[in-house]
Parts: structure tokens; sequence; C-alpha cells
């Protein structure tokens, strides 16, 4: 973690703001805007970018995708502008517990993937790209969506540490422990061999 330089307060301020902009839940807004009906109540009921996608509108799922990375990159680069590294780090966490625990729809969120990728992009490019490639590896051998998160995350703090940002390794461990919590249903079935994949095209 940096040093606290930002005082309290202030930081507080940040924590909230980056919060309600994580809170706000565009796959819901993208899915009944494209006509797909309330997101809630379809697929696994989840308001990520992989439940908009098994819908079978890509475009919804690609846009859901990058609007939710985006809330974590924003508060991210916001906070760093104005404030400094310390803000930055908060902003990273709240906007990412605005998309789990979203104030707006009940504190009924998503699983954090889109957030936690945007959030790492933001605050060290090179980890951001490197969950990415790795996302994509896993999710090309497997096409199960949820492994890939698992297995992104689970390496976040690693390569934090391996790609020179030292300083981000406690808030990449923080942020793992909480996907692997919100996903603690494909977790077990992944265990049983029940988890969803996404059909290969033909």
């Amino acid at each position: 973690m940096p040093e606290l330089l930002t005082p309290l307060w202030l930081l507080g301020l940040v924590g909230l703001g980056a919060y309600l902009l994580g809170s706000v839940p565009f796959g819901i807004v993208i899915a009944r805007v494209m006509g797909l009906g309330d997101l809630r109540s379809l697929g696994s009921g989840n308001i990520g970018a992989t439940n908009v996608m098994r819908t079978g509108n890509k475009v919804a799922g690609v846009l859901t995708f990058a609007l939710d990375a985006a809330k974590g990159a924003i508060a991210v680069l916001l906070a760093r502008a104005a404030f400094g590294e310390d803000a930055a780090q908060i902003a990273g966490v709240a906007a990412f517990l605005g998309h789990l625990y979203p104030v707006f729809i009940g504190f009924r969120g998503g699983k954090g993937v889109a957030t936690y990728i945007g959030t790492a992009m933001a605050l060290a490019w090179p980890v951001g790209l490197a969950l990415c490639a790795i996302w994509a590896l896993v999710f090309k051998l497997s096409r199960i969506s949820s492994l890939a998160a698992l297995v992104a995350s689970a390496l976040g703090p690693a390569l934090a540490w391996g790609l020179g940002a030292g300083h981000l390794v406690a808030l990449m461990i923080v942020l793992a422990l909480m996907i692997f919590y919100k996903h603690a249903d494909n977790i077990r079935r992944l265990i049983d061999g029940s988890e969803s994949r996404f059909e290969r095209k033909r």
C-alpha cells in the first residue's frame, strides 16, 4: 500500500464517490435499452457482462463489460489526478465494492470481474494487460468464464509483484478474495463438473 498522504476525510469522500460510480448497474441499463428485458430475471440473474452475453446479444455483452471496466478505471484515474496514489487505490476498491453491492438496486450486484480488470488497468496497465491475456487464454481453452476469472484474479498479486507494482499486491489480494467469495457457487459447480460453458462457434 502507498503511504497515506491525503487527509482521511478526503479519502472518505473519494471512496463514497467511487462507490456510487461503481454502483451504476450498466448491465441492467443496457439490457433494458436494447430490449433484452430485466437482466435479473434472465439466465443466472447476474448483472454482469457474462449474463448479458448469454442473452445472445454480443454487442450488449461487450458494452456491459466495457462500461463496468470503465467504472473502476475512471474512479482510479480521477482520484489519482486529484489527490495521488493513496486515493487511487481507495477509489479502485470502492468502485469494485459498488459493483458487487450497488446501492441503487438493493446491494445485489455482479461478481466484479470487469471492474477488477478496469481497476487494475488504471492502477498499473502492464498488470491489467496481463490479467486480460490470462483471462482470454483460460477462457479460450475451457470456454468457462468463471474459471478464467478465478485463475486471472488468483494470479493478480503475483503479476503485480513480478511486473514492478509491488505497492498493489495487498490490494490485489483483497480484490481476489472478494472475487472468489462472489464466485462461491461457480466454484462448487466447477468442482462437480456442472459449470456452464460457452459453446464454440462452428
